[in-house]
């Protein structure tokens, strides 16, 4: 729970999602449970050269990322 209530307090900040293939995503926290699934507004891919097959049109306003493929540092 004590990532949890931390993540909770964060919605609505500009936040950087690493998942556990090594990609990283930016965007507003939108929302966050306990299983820390997390849902993202406004994103775009931190390391566009790396990944430029990752890089969102504007069409996509929300991301959501299930909690276990997450890597918490």
């Amino acid at each position: 729970m004590l990532f949890f209530s931390y993540f909770k307090d964060l919605v609505g900040r500009e936040v950087t999602v690493e998942l556990k293939n090594d990609l990283a995503i930016r965007g507003t926290l939108h929302s966050v449970d306990q299983y820390l699934n997390i849902k993202l507004e406004n994103t775009r891919v931190v390391d566009q050269d790396k990944y430029p097959h990752m890089v969102f049109p504007l069409s996509f306003p929300f991301l959501f990322f299930m909690g276990i493929y997450e890597r918490i540092t």
